[in-house]
């Protein structure tokens, strides 16, 4: 899928990778980029419409969804990340409420549109679903969640011509890790990286040098080959 002449919506659009991922779509054509955010956005290109979109807001998924008027992309960016140490409930449901929940509910309140286009969904996960961040535990288990939610849309969805993609981000340069003095992705580069893998039609993409060096021996390894064969399961039930 290229995205030119395409009309993409990114959630989580104000700032960071999301805010990338506007101005990469805007750059490559999008005839519409829907940018859905929690606080009012202003942009000068007239092919951007603001969207206020709270992930966790019933009402605002619903009022955004009666705002579009045709979806080829959906981008699930929008995203929570606090330090924590598991020692609060609160804290790990209130990731689950954006990472997780946030990202169920948007992707299925823009089905029907996504299903007429034969489009696609696009999650932006990260490395912390293989492998947790110690720091961010919850952040991980929720990103581990959504990961699964994604492979799981992946197997459900592809009868109906609707394509899925995962994002495993390594560290990425915005303000979730702005206190890890590590190296870290500019949001610039992985919003280059996530839209080239929709171009190319990757379902798995691994947007930044950390990342890529996890891309071969995930696509060649027995867990991705596992997905392949959980995937068939859809196919024999449709059969039965």
């Amino acid at each position: 899928m290229s995205i030119e002449g395409k009309a993409v919506l990114i959630t989580g659009a104000n700032r960071g990778i999301g805010q990338a991922l506007v101005e990469e779509a805007l750059r490559r054509g999008a005839s519409r980029v829907y940018a859905g955010t929690r606080q009012a956005l202003a942009h000068p290109d007239a092919r951007v419409t603001p969207l206020r979109l709270d992930v966790t807001d019933t009402a605002q998924i619903q009022a955004a969804v009666h705002s579009v008027e045709r979806l080829d992309v959906l981008i699930n960016n929008a995203g929570l990340g606090v330090y924590d140490d598991l020692s609060d409930r609160a804290a790990l449901e209130q990731h689950l409420a954006v990472n997780l929940f946030g990202t169920h509910d948007v992707t299925q309140a823009f089905m029907p549109l996504l299903t007429r286009s034969r489009g696609a969904i696009v999650t932006i996960s990260s490395l912390s679903a293989f492998a947790a961040v110690p720091v961010l535990p919850a952040y991980s288990i929720s990103k581990a969640a959504a990961f699964s939610l994604t492979q799981s849309l992946r197997a459900l969805l592809a009868a109906r011509g609707v394509r899925v993609h995962a994002v495993l981000t390594g560290p990425v340069d915005t303000d979730m890790t702005r206190g890890l003095e590590i190296p870290k992705a500019s949001p610039q580069s992985v919003a280059r990286a996530v839209l080239d893998g929709v171009d190319n039609g990757d379902e798995d993409i691994f947007p930044d040098p950390l990342s890529q060096t996890m891309a071969q021996s995930w696509h060649n390894g027995a867990a991705k080959a596992l997905e392949r064969q959980n995937a068939t399961l859809v196919v024999q039930s449709a059969l039965a």
